[in-house]
């Protein structure tokens, strides 16, 4: 099969299509013949030799894609309601950027109805990622406020969607006024151009004073003091990248006062069984949104899975709205 990979360390024309042998699926896995690779910050971390591959995952960069089942574990099809030839999108621990992937069952959903492939593509490792941290782990609820740091990034635009049409309110991040009507564009009720503004002190104001009470953080850094400045009382900071850095200094005497919950996770290494009680809920709960339309995937640009590096390019750049989609 042909397959994007890493010949060493760097920028993104060290990415370059070569052959690798034809993978196998094995107990309770799937093999898909992949139309769509999703590409996300953590296969740019990946390139430039900063986010160390799992322990038995493919050194292929790549964490979702979307095609057909071309073959499987009988018993898992079976379990699973699956056969050969459905269409399916799956989020992976690497190997997404081939013609060949192969994918735990449990963490394979159908493609919604009324998506094409790459649509799909751009789902999973979004759809878990803020499911797993917006929704299961700091529990947002219908009525409250979230913030979304990097409302135009393809976690952000997700965010932005989920919690609105589960009905809560949204505040979002940006970094230009563009930006910022597209994330209005996109559902946000408040849009908040950090580069011109202090997005603590105007997250206070959007909510009367109140405070958000839910943060989802991709940058860290000097952002965490910053957020628990306008947290409301019992709020809640998931924390996913760290962008801005690992270090943070923070008013213990406010996360006292506010008893404020600050959190993090990474969905990569966690089991499969944990990525399948996710799959599971968002088939449940959110797969009905995006077949009504009230979710939709928000493609920025496509590229041939030839030219990867552009797409990494396009990426590092940040000019992106939404997700970058490789086509094989």
């Amino acid at each position: 099969m042909k397959a994007v990979e890493i010949t060493q360390y760097g920028a993104p024309e060290v990415l370059r299509l070569g052959e690798r042998p034809d993978p196998k699926a094995g107990a309770g896995e799937l093999l898909i013949r992949v139309s769509a690779s999703g590409v996300n910050r953590p296969d740019v971390l990946q390139r430039t030799g900063n986010y160390p591959v799992p322990p038995g995952a493919s050194d292929i960069p790549g964490l979702e894609v979307a095609g057909e089942i071309v073959d499987g574990d009988a018993a898992a099809l079976v379990e699973a309601g699956f056969q050969k030839g459905d269409r399916v999108c799956a989020l992976v621990a690497g190997g997404g950027y081939a013609e060949l992937c192969v994918a735990p069952v449990g963490q394979c959903l159908p493609v919604p109805k009324g998506l094409n492939d790459v649509e799909a593509a751009s789902l999973p490792e979004t759809f878990f990622t803020v499911w797993s941290n917006v929704f299961d782990r700091v529990q947002l609820q219908p009525g409250e406020w979230l913030l979304v740091q990097g409302g135009t990034s393809g976690i952000g635009v997700t965010a932005i969607q989920m919690a609105k049409a589960l009905g809560a309110k949204v505040i979002a991040t940006a970094g230009s006024d563009e930006k910022c009507e597209a994330c209005l564009k996109i559902g946000a009720d408040h849009a908040i151009n950090y580069k011109t503004q202090d997005f603590a002190e105007e997250a206070n104001k959007a909510t009367g004073g109140k405070g958000v009470n839910v943060v989802l953080d991709m940058v860290a850094g000097a952002y965490v003091s910053r957020e628990v400045s306008c947290m409301a009382d019992d709020g809640r900071i998931a924390i996913i990248a760290v962008q801005g850095g690992t270090k943070s200094e923070v008013n213990t005497g406010l996360v006292l006062r506010k008893r404020l919950t600050i959190t993090g996770s990474t969905l990569r290494p966690r089991s499969t069984a944990f990525k399948a009680a996710i799959a599971a809920s968002l088939q449940h709960k959110v797969w009905p949104l995006l077949e009504n339309g009230a979710i939709k995937p928000i493609i920025h640009a496509t590229f041939p899975a030839a030219d990867a590096a552009q797409a990494h390019a396009l990426m590092e750049s940040n000019r992106h709205i939404g997700k970058i989609v490789l086509t094989w």
